[in-house]
């Protein structure tokens, strides 16, 4: 089962989130920030992380690009409901991340997650049973 690592400083988008890759048979681990985030992430192994990019004092891009220092192929949707996210592709280390705008449906997010996977190609088939 894919895990995920789901990072919003909003329970309830985290919260909607979940129910639905729960739905879709991923394991969900949340974090309401870039601190607790990271403190998970050294500990335990993620296949995908959703990252809201303008979390409470902090740079969503900024942890990406910590995540992505130690595990340089992780598959990564960013999140906003803020501004676009085109500026993304422009950051060094950043133009293969799934961008998705706030507010956005089920099925938005598992394109986006589709979307995310394929930019990296991890070298696992984890997520072929459960997309």
């Amino acid at each position: 089962m894919p895990r995920v690592l789901v990072i919003d400083d909003q329970a309830d988008v985290r919260a909607m989130i979940a129910i639905v890759l729960r739905i879709h048979h991923f394991e969900i681990v949340e974090a309401a920030g870039a601190e607790a985030a990271l403190r998970v992430f050294a500990e335990s192994k993620f296949d995908l992380a959703i990252v809201d990019i303008f979390l409470q004092g902090t740079n969503g891009s900024d942890l990406i690009g910590a995540m992505r220092e130690s595990v340089p192929d992780l598959p990564v949707v960013a999140i906003s409901g803020m501004t676009a996210l085109d500026f993304l592709s422009e950051s060094p280390g950043l133009s293969n991340v799934a961008c998705l705008q706030k507010p956005f449906r089920p099925n938005d997010l598992m394109r986006a997650i589709e979307s995310a996977r394929e930019s990296v190609r991890p070298s696992s088939d984890t997520f072929a049973a459960a997309t």
